[in-house]
């Protein structure tokens, strides 16, 4: 297993495959992986609406990153109910599974519910040591954040091209690129832990690692 790191409340490390990558799903990844992304945007698609005919009826159908509920709870009552927490953990880590997979960082078909070999934890939060009022502001302060991850994924994009290619010709993930890629990752999910996750007032580091 890769090293965990431990300095932030939130830790992405995914194994890195030692072994022949398989090429031909590989080769269609994009394609492979149209089933488990239907399933994701299902689970974790935005809030829909749907008026029934003449006002009779409404159903709305809600999904994602609970993020409002949080900042209002955490506003108001200074409480994080941790049926919440565990919706955001297991989406969260869901996801990051879906997207190791579709970064060819691994070749196992993401589960649903099982941790394989990518690992994402957060720790659960004491609210009565979170601020009430910073998650209305958290998203400003990551903008610098933001700034500087268009121009890492530019490079996640262009590196998971090129192992693309070195995977189809050697069956093997180059390491120096995959440590970066999830890097990214790891990166991405620290300034969502802060700013739209909310379990922590710490602010993300400007690091890979």
């Amino acid at each position: 297993m890769a090293d965990v790191k431990t300095a932030y409340p939130l830790n992405l490390s995914v194994d890195y495959p030692d072994r022949k990558l398989n090429r031909l799903t590989s080769f269609f990844r994009i394609f492979v992986m149209i089933p488990i992304a239907i399933v994701l945007v299902l689970v974790s698609g935005g809030p829909s609406w749907d008026w029934a005919e003449k006002g009779r009826g409404l159903a709305i159908a809600a999904g994602g990153v609970l993020f409002l509920p949080v900042l209002l709870m955490l506003l108001f009552r200074q409480k994080y109910p941790r049926w919440w927490f565990d919706w955001n953990l297991n989406l969260s880590r869901f996801l990051m599974r879906v997207t190791a997979y579709g970064l060819l960082l691994r070749d196992e078909y993401p589960s649903t519910d099982e941790e394989q070999s990518v690992h994402l934890s957060f720790e659960y939060p004491d609210a009565q040591q979170l601020s009430r009022g910073l998650p209305l502001v958290k998203w400003f302060l990551a903008i610098p954040h933001y700034f500087v991850l268009c121009f890492l994924w530019i490079g996640a994009i262009v590196c998971t091209i090129i192992a693309w290619f070195a995977i189809l010709f050697t069956g093997r993930y180059p390491r120096a690129l995959f440590d970066y890629v999830v890097g990214v990752n790891r990166w991405s999910m620290r300034v969502q832990a802060y700013a739209m996750l909310l379990i922590t007032d710490e602010y993300p580091p400007f690091s890979l690692e």
